[in-house]
């Protein structure tokens, strides 16, 4: 469950580490407060949430089984051996 979590917290980094690059490359203080207006922070927040809602609806759109699949379980027979389950 922690990789889905943090790869949607870094979906959602990518655009303040995009402006962090871009003060480096225009040496600018990137720990300055100075470089952080509430007004830019805003649009990285707004452009934040929108990579991290498309990247959920492209996840349940290109993810999982084919519609109206049957999932049948992963199951351990009467010898002990492990049987995987599969979707069809």
């Amino acid at each position: 469950m922690i990789r889905p979590v943090m790869t949607e917290v870094g979906i959602f980094l990518i655009p303040f580490a995009l402006y962090a690059i871009w003060l480096v490359a225009n040496r600018s203080g990137v720990f300055q407060g100075a470089s952080w207006p509430a007004r830019t922070v805003a649009k990285l927040v707004f452009g934040s949430l929108l990579l991290t809602i498309l990247s959920f609806i492209l996840l349940a759109h290109f993810s999982g089984a084919a519609p109206h699949s049957t999932y049948t379980p992963a199951r351990v027979d009467d010898q002990g051996n492990f049987i995987p389950g599969s979707e069809k």
